[in-house]
């Protein structure tokens, strides 16, 4: 939404900022821990350029300037070319005097990291089986809360740590410990809440990229890389790289003596966080850390299965709602007047205190809700807002500056069903008892001239936090929506219905003229169809003119474009809801359209999985385009020496926002694209306030363009 001057009718704009642990660069530490030895080599002529750790003890004092394989005693370049390229890229060798030894590729290094192997009493053949027995434990859990407090204990069990915490990060970015395994002397965090400053952005990051870390003595003396000029190697990937001195600190604060971490990664995001704490120093060794990430990925599989279960409870439960409400709304023109007999009915729908039905300046209420002026004050801030999405808030005073006049009611979810009619559901103030881990309001100070120091204090903090209601679910938000498709589906029935009693009373001229008026809108769609179509088929001819060659692919490039905006012309006129669009849909006809274009050679190897994304027409046409090009891109530089190759085409929505994937398995990204399909791409992405990365698909490219569904 736009900034508004600070009025009473004025919606607040949301704006967040960086700390500064947010900017360090966590990744470019420039050291290692002690307890390990990392070497870094040029990989054209596998010659040590520097170092770090007690290379010397462990290994030789010669080794600047030696051959990696002969230090190593192994071909560490055939091993190095089967290192996968990108992040998280590693490969296992052979072990070195009784050290594990991983090699990866960092921008022009080839990194080899030597750490104590560990002394595990289980084969790898009853580690799978203990593997199985427990993620088949995760799946008999009921509840998430059940199944994080069964993944506490299975991970202690694995690590042995004194300490396991499940931790989840909210919707603020603050974390919340939601299951425990403890040794019983030590002090309990379940339920304590944790502030976003405890772990920066960049931190969670790297999470996502490096899913197991481990410090195994909180006081050790980091190893620097040696010779000097080597500080500003990407040692993201590097397990025993030094960490944070912030976060060491942190650790020191707590008490805590060792730590280790494994990723919860939820469908590519960082859900939370298995936190290990021991009081004495130690280790977890790589093939234990190898264990906890894959029973870590079984765990994040079974909450993804326990979150979606829960959601369709809710979206049954409000299709029961509707369902019932769905006869009513066909009964009579007036829907208000519906709707204000069934008050209690739509108010209990979405379990809320309160219910506003508002006609123009008529206000018609039920159960706890302010004074009709100030709810038509809020209309007319709402009305600031683009239609398409319903208003949902918890915290109306952070949204608005008249929340004052709402008194308790901080909770709002408000549906704008037309011009005339709004419905809002309200909720009073829910007080919050938050138990902290230490205040989180003293926790990082915004000065980037004052040296970082985390907090000092964990003990249990108790806020009260007021001005927040009961959350409104994903579900049902969804189903405000779905409403006001019903109300729209009813209200143009009835109206329908209405014009068509009156048609049978009119005359035969008004029969001729509805007739005639929509034989005139057919023609023109016809027309604007046919010329589509003929633009299209000149470029087919041109192209096949031209023969082989740059301008025959330019034409054809250009009928894909074309036929991203046919289609969606198509898709208007076919269906009654012209505002949106189901993205999944289009893009899937899109596809059919290049497939018949660019031949069976291409069309036998792509493949799609798309999920249903309603969206404005307008952004569907520009995301149409940038799939169009990314497809296009795939078909010109993926697979150079062969007609056709895997292309895969991935739709999803996350919250608000949508991603789209186009990956192969061809030769990856080549060059920096310059032409006429990249600028014109760039211009769309900039247009819908999107991005795309590209991503190495190993084998391949993998583009992901991100894009919110709606416009802000």
């Amino acid at each position: 939404m736009d900034p508004q001057p600070a009025s009473k009718d004025a919606l607040l704009p949301e704006h967040r900022e960086l700390t500064p642990c947010d900017r360090e660069p966590i990744h470019l530490s420039g050291a290692v821990q002690p307890h390990g030895i990392m070497l870094v080599a040029d990989p054209k002529t596998m010659r040590v350029v520097a170092g770090a750790g007690a290379i010397e003890d462990v290994l030789t004092p010669e080794w600047l300037g030696r051959d990696l394989s002969e230090l190593l005693a192994q071909d560490v370049a055939a091993l190095a070319d089967a290192a996968p390229m990108g992040p998280g890229g590693t490969v296992l060798a052979a072990p070195v005097a009784g050290l594990d030894v991983a090699l990866h590729r960092s921008g022009p290094w080839l990194i080899a990291e030597l750490e104590p192997a560990g002394e595990e009493t289980r084969s790898a053949a009853a580690t799978l089986g203990w593997l199985d027995a427990i993620t088949a434990g995760f799946e008999r859990a009921g509840t998430l809360k059940a199944l994080c407090e069964r993944a506490a204990t299975a991970f202690r069990a694995l690590t042995g740590f004194d300490r396991v915490m499940i931790y989840r990060f909210l919707d603020d970015e603050a974390g919340c410990v939601v299951g425990e395994d403890r040794d019983p002397a030590l002090s309990s965090f379940l339920h304590h809440h944790f502030p976003a400053t405890d772990i920066p952005r960049q931190a969670r990051a790297l999470y996502v990229r490096n899913r197991t870390r481990v410090i195994p003595d909180v006081h050790y003396v980091p190893a620097p890389l040696r010779p000097a000029g080597f500080e500003g190697v990407d040692l993201s990937d590097v397990a025993i790289r030094s960490v944070s001195p912030v976060h060491v600190e942190y650790l020191q604060n707590m008490g805590v003596e060792a730590s280790a971490s494994i990723s919860i990664v939820k469908d590519g995001l960082l859900w939370g966080l298995v936190a290990c704490h021991n009081m004495t120093p130690k280790t977890m060794s790589r093939s234990i850390r190898a264990a906890a990430a894959a029973m870590a990925g079984a765990l994040a599989r079974q909450i993804l299965a326990k979150e979606e279960a829960e959601a369709y409870r809710g979206r049954l439960a409000l299709r029961s709602e509707e369902d019932a409400l769905r006869p009513l709304l066909f009964q009579d023109a007036d829907l208000l007047k519906i709707l204000g007999r069934r008050v209690e009915e739509v108010r209990r729908m979405l379990d809320a205190d309160g219910l506003v039905l508002i006609r123009d300046q008529t206000v018609i209420a039920s159960g706890v809700v302010p004074a009709d002026e100030d709810v038509l004050d809020l209309v007319r801030a709402l009305s600031l807002r683009e239609e398409a999405m319903p208003f949902a808030t918890r915290e109306l005073a952070a949204e608005w500056h008249g929340a004052r006049s709402f008194g308790a009611i901080t909770g709002v979810l408000a549906l704008r069903i037309d011009d005339r009619h709004v419905m809002m559901w309200l909720r009073v103030e829910q007080i919050e008892e938050i138990e902290w881990a230490g205040n989180p309001h003293k926790a990082v100070p915004h000065d980037p001239d004052v040296t970082l120091h985390p907090r000092a204090s964990f003990e249990s903090w108790h806020e009260t936090v007021r001005g927040r209601a009961r959350r409104w679910t994903l579900e049902q938000i969804e189903g405000v929506g779905r409403l006001r498709r019903l109300l729209r589906e009813a209200r143009a029935s009835n109206e329908l219905r209405r014009l068509n009693q009156e048609l049978e009373r009119a005359s035969a001229d008004k029969d001729a003229l509805l007739v005639q008026k929509d034989l005139l809108m057919r023609e023109v769609d016809h027309r604007v169809q046919n010329s589509l179509q003929l633009v299209s088929s000149f470029l087919a001819i041109q192209a096949r003119d031209a023969g082989p060659g740059a301008v025959a692919d330019q034409l054809r490039e250009a009928r894909s474009r074309l036929s991203a905006v046919a289609l969606v012309h198509r898709r208007l006129y076919s269906d009654d809801q012209i505002e949106t669009i189901d993205l999944s849909r289009y893009i899937g006809e899109l596809i059919e359209d290049m497939k018949a274009s660019l031949g069976d050679e291409w069309g036998r190897h792509m493949s799609l999985s798309l999920a249903p994304v309603l969206i404005p027409t307008d952004r569907a046409v520009n995301i149409g385009l940038i799939a169009a090009e990314l497809v296009i891109n795939a078909t010109k530089y993926a697979y150079p020496a062969q007609d056709g190759g895997p292309i895969e085409i991935v739709l999803e929505q996350y919250r608000n926002r949508l991603r789209l994937i186009v990956a192969d398995q061809g030769v990856g990204k080549k060059g920096d694209g310059e032409g006429f399909g990249s600028r014109m791409m760039r211009a769309v992405i900039q247009r819908i306030d999107g991005q795309v990365e590209y991503l190495d698909n190993r084998p391949g490219l993998r583009a992901v363009l991100t894009a919110p569904i709606e416009a802000d």
